[in-house]
């Protein structure tokens, strides 16, 4: 039997990237990554703080594929950070695909923040950029705020859910993703391997059922 949450103020929502480039006809479409909205509005209405992520990059993001001459999206590259999957154009500051999905509720949430915009260096997690040291800011707004949970949901589980579940635990909050709020990319195995190392890592996986 699922265990069933009493949300409380130390508690908080934070959605991932629900943006338009990462739905259906966007630059880097999740499969089926619309469909998390109606959940996630549900949960929005719950919770008594929700924040969200807004993928935020420049034309030029050394990230994407078009910056590489002779490679291919989704192929890989070395960047002074480690290894960095090259992306499809996509989540371009001010542009249609950068915003939130028109049916997501947004009135409720407290912060947007906004990761990806400097150019050098990719940032899939809400808390620090790909060189895993370069922080947002993020700790320190949850820690102000009192908050100890973490709910996550949003898009996509097996790259920004990911790196923001497992460095939410590196930063000492209770972690828990609502997996069927959740859309993968599934490259190659990625979300099997994600699922994987947040079970060891403790994330606990829930559904929205759990509220």
């Amino acid at each position: 039997m699922s265990k069933t949450f009493s949300l409380t103020d130390s508690d908080a929502l934070l959605v991932i990237d629900v943006q338009n480039d990462f739905c259906s006809g966007g630059a880097l479409a999740v499969p089926e990554g619309e469909a998390v909205v109606p959940l996630i509005n549900g949960l929005l209405r719950k919770f008594p703080h929700s924040l969200a992520t807004q993928d935020w990059h420049p034309r030029q993001h050394k990230s994407f594929a078009s910056q590489h001459p002779g490679k291919d999206a989704f192929g890989l590259t070395e960047m002074p950070y480690g290894p960095q999957v090259l992306w499809p154009d996509h989540c371009i500051q001010g542009q249609k695909g950068s915003a939130f999905h028109p049916d997501l509720e947004t009135n409720s949430l407290e912060l947007v923040l906004r990761k990806g915009f400097r150019a050098e260096i990719d940032s899939y997690s809400a808390f620090f950029e790909n060189d895993r040291t370069t922080s947002t800011g993020l700790t320190g707004y949850l820690q102000q705020r009192k908050i100890k949970r973490v709910f996550l949901c949003g898009l996509a589980t097996d790259f920004c859910v990911y790196y923001s579940a497992i460095d939410a635990l590196r930063e000492g909050f209770e972690v828990y993703v609502i997996e069927d709020a959740c859309r993968a990319i599934d490259l190659e195995g990625s979300l099997d391997k994600a699922l994987k190392h947040m079970r060891e890592s403790g994330v606990s996986l829930i559904t929205s059922t759990s509220f």
